[in-house]
């Protein structure tokens, strides 16, 4: 069975990008595979949608444009390059994984902070500080 061919719009449609978005992934050389047809329109494959929600998730969880452009370029030399790959996503994943164990951390700090200013505001007092408790740490000696 052959794939169906996929025009911009079509590949647009698919994953919920815009043109320009896509656009914007061949130019930064993001999208290896995409040919044009006899009119000069860019033809795309299905796998092209999932690339691009590779693409998308990459950068979210902050790889560096040159870091895409290196992966993909791994890509099209194709399965020499595959434990490179496997490594360069590894190495991604654990930067990934120190930075959602900073965010747990700031995010235990945003709740305790809440829950102290609650507190203060249910019972019109301010609640004593505890030293041991990262939130209310006040190098200044000033009221948090």
């Amino acid at each position: 069975m052959t794939p169906t061919p996929l025009h911009i719009g079509a590949l647009a449609a698919r994953t919920g990008h815009s043109v320009h978005t896509i656009r914007w992934y061949e130019a930064q050389g993001l999208m290896p595979g995409v040919v044009r047809d006899r009119g000069g329109r860019r033809v795309y494959a299905d796998g092209h949608v999932g690339w691009l929600e590779l693409m998308q998730r990459l950068r979210r969880t902050g790889m560096s444009i040159a870091e895409m452009r290196r992966y993909t370029a791994l890509v099209r030399q194709g399965k020499a390059t595959l434990a490179e790959r496997q490594a360069m996503l590894q190495a991604h994943r654990e930067r990934v994984q120190r930075t959602i164990a900073d965010w747990q951390q700031a995010l235990a700090l945003l709740d305790g902070k809440i829950h102290f200013y609650g507190q203060w505001q249910r019972t019109g007092k301010r609640p004593p500080l505890d030293p041991s408790n990262p939130v209310h740490s006040n190098p200044r000696n000033k009221p948090l």
